[in-house]
C-alpha cells in the first residue's frame, strides 16, 4: 500500500499588530444548535513537552472578512474542549 502525506491545509492569519503568518489548519467546525464556527490551527511550535501547540478560534464572518475571536464563554470552551478530545483520541 502507498503512503501519502495527506495534503496540509493552510491558512493566513493577521495579527492584530498587522503581522502575517501562515499556519496549518488541523480542523474546522461547525456547531449547528449555535451556528458558530471554530478553527483548530497550529504554528507547529512545541512547548517545554515536546508536544505541539495548538489554537482555537471562534471564526466570525459578520463583517464579510472572517476574523479569528477568542473563546470566552465558559460552556462553549467545555464543548470546543470536547471536540480537542475526540481529536486527540483519533490519532
Amino acid at each position: 500500500m502507498e503512503n501519502k502525506e495527506l495534503e496540509k491545509k493552510m491558512m493566513s492569519i493577521v495579527s492584530e499588530d498587522g503581522l502575517v503568518e501562515e499556519v496549518e489548519v488541523i480542523l474546522a467546525f461547525e456547531f449547528k444548535d449555535t451556528n458558530k464556527e471554530y478553527v483548530i490551527y497550529t504554528k507547529n511550535e512545541k512547548d517545554e513537552n515536546d508536544n505541539i501547540t495548538v489554537y482555537v478560534s471562534n471564526v466570525d464572518r459578520s463583517s464579510g472578512e472572517p476574523k479569528l475571536l477568542g473563546v470566552d464563554d465558559e460552556e462553549e470552551w467545555n464543548r470546543v474542549k470536547d471536540v480537542l478530545r475526540e481529536l486527540s483520541k483519533s490519532e
